[in-house]
């Protein structure tokens, strides 16, 4: 069984019930709502999609909504694009028309820009393809020199770097696709460049306000939030993070963008966190049906290193072949789990725990890493003791096992925990047992003579409750209270 979850992103290529199911039946656990584009009815209905598709194939899927963020981007050309030369000079004019862009000068949607950059700053367009070295600032010109050059067409991002653009993470069009994400019910709600664990904390109450439940995704894409103490932070804020590779390549430059990645999925397992690895990870599959060589090394390194899920955007949105990749993808996660690093851990081992059901949780770990247990059944309400047993990298399948429909589309992201819905009430604990163990025998994770470990609490329904940890031999589970 894969342990590292897919999340693929919706578009085009996806749009109709048939493609969607297709793409869930090839191995996607989560599907993103990207919000930068389409309108609040095309989300819902996109949603619903998935929704159907996952009762019609009896799984769990989770929804990501993502939000658009600050437009820090050029305006359009009068010929809809330039070419640019190496040493030419070039303006951009926040004054200028929107329209009216030329060889020598364009617009900009980000008004202050001219105010935040001096002589020096390098500027980084089209995710770094074009970048111009400014030279001088007055009014509303900013005066650049052409470094690398090429075409450069409308609507183009912008970057500086070392990044420290102030552009607030989020805009008053995010705050009204905060409202949508909310109506739709999205089990994630990803905000894009967040400048500290301030911008998480307001995210989160505008979603309350609004009365959603989604657990937030900080994307990290600014060079300044790589960085401790401003890095943990921003991870202590969020549920989930994401190497957001496209935006943060360009500011800190992609040499820099391997070790970083390997760091911030350190720092989440550390924190308790989940991690999500993302932008360009197969995209010559867009066109293409199989990968480069490279993806497939790219893709599994970043299973190595512990991320718990890894995600497709253009592939998937637009590429001409949606659920193959998906398939590709979940192929090379399930080779790239058999490495002895990708199943060995010793994190927390000189943590003192905080909570009897982390403590619960890190037990469990423990004994089925030294011990032949086949798999482990956690009983839940919130997810935490299975995000707590996840934190440590095993190749022992957990299942979480809850009555909570939202429960299971959260833990669906989790790396290694695989939910299960439970119909009935669980109050009694050999009743309880008996339906774990039976639920994984009749998967076949399990058979008698196996052994496998249950944890619950002793008071059921309880969030925060877990208190037991018990080894079963399957066979023997009838008498095991």
């Amino acid at each position: 069984m894969r342990r590292t979850k897919i999340v693929a992103t919706l578009g085009p290529a996806t749009d109709t019930p048939e493609s969607i199911e297709k793409l869930i039946a090839a191995g996607a656990n989560v599907v993103r709502l990207n919000f930068s584009h389409g309108s609040p009815e095309e989300h819902a209905q996109r949603a619903k999609m998935v929704r159907d598709a996952a009762d019609k194939l009896g799984c769990i899927v989770g929804i990501l909504g993502d939000l658009q963020g600050p437009k820090i981007r050029i305006d359009r050309f009068k010929d809809g694009k330039v070419m640019l030369k190496p040493g030419a000079d070039f303006y951009l004019d926040s004054d200028m028309g929107v329209e009216d862009g030329n060889e020598e000068c364009v617009g900009l949607t980000y008004k202050t820009l001219p105010q935040e950059v001096a002589a020096g700053d390098e500027l980084l367009l089209d995710d770094g393809r074009i970048i111009l070295m400014v030279k001088s600032v007055a009014g509303t010109r900013i005066h650049c020199e052409v470094v690398n050059g090429g075409i450069l067409s409308n609507n183009k991002g912008i970057n500086r770097r070392n990044g420290g653009l102030s552009a607030d993470a989020l805009t008053e069009k995010d705050i009204e696709d905060i409202k949508t994400a909310a109506a739709i019910g999205v089990d994630f709600l990803a905000v894009s460049f967040p400048r500290s664990a301030d911008d998480m904390h307001y995210a989160r109450r505008l979603m309350k306000e609004v009365g959603g439940r989604a657990a937030l995704v900080s994307k990290l894409e600014r060079a300044e939030v790589i960085h401790q103490p401003v890095l943990d932070d921003i991870i202590k804020a969020s549920d989930i993070v994401m190497v957001a590779r496209g935006d943060l390549g360009v500011e800190i430059g992609d040499a820099n963008l391997p070790l970083t990645q390997k760091n911030i999925i350190n720092r989440c397992r550390t924190l308790n966190r989940i991690v999500i690895t993302a932008t360009q990870m197969m995209e010559t599959m867009i066109d293409n049906p199989i990968p480069t060589r490279a993806e497939v090394f790219d893709v599994a390194n970043a299973v190595i290193d512990g991320t718990d899920a890894v995600m497709l955007s253009g592939e998937t949105a637009v590429g001409k072949h949606p659920h193959r990749v998906v398939e590709v993808m979940s192929e090379i996660c399930e080779e790239a789990e058999r490495s002895p690093r990708a199943t060995e851990s010793k994190h927390r081992m000189d943590i003192e725990f905080e909570r009897v059901d982390e403590c619960i949780a890190m037990s469990t770990m423990y004994a089925a890493n030294h011990m032949d247990v086949k798999a482990i059944g956690a009983l839940t309400e919130s997810g935490s003791t299975a995000r707590w047993m996840s934190r440590i990298s095993s190749g022992i399948s957990i299942f979480a096992l809850t009555n909570h429909e939202r429960t299971c589309r959260l833990v669906s992201i989790y790396r290694g925990v695989y939910p299960v819905l439970l119909k009935q009430k669980l109050s009694d604990p050999l009743v309880a047992n008996r339906v774990v163990v039976d639920h994984l025998i009749d998967e076949g994770v399990v058979h008698d003579g196996d052994h496998m470990i249950v944890t619950k609490g002793d008071l059921m329904g309880r969030d925060g409750g877990t208190n037991q940890m018990k080894i079963i031999r399957v066979g023997n589970h009838d008498n095991a209270g």
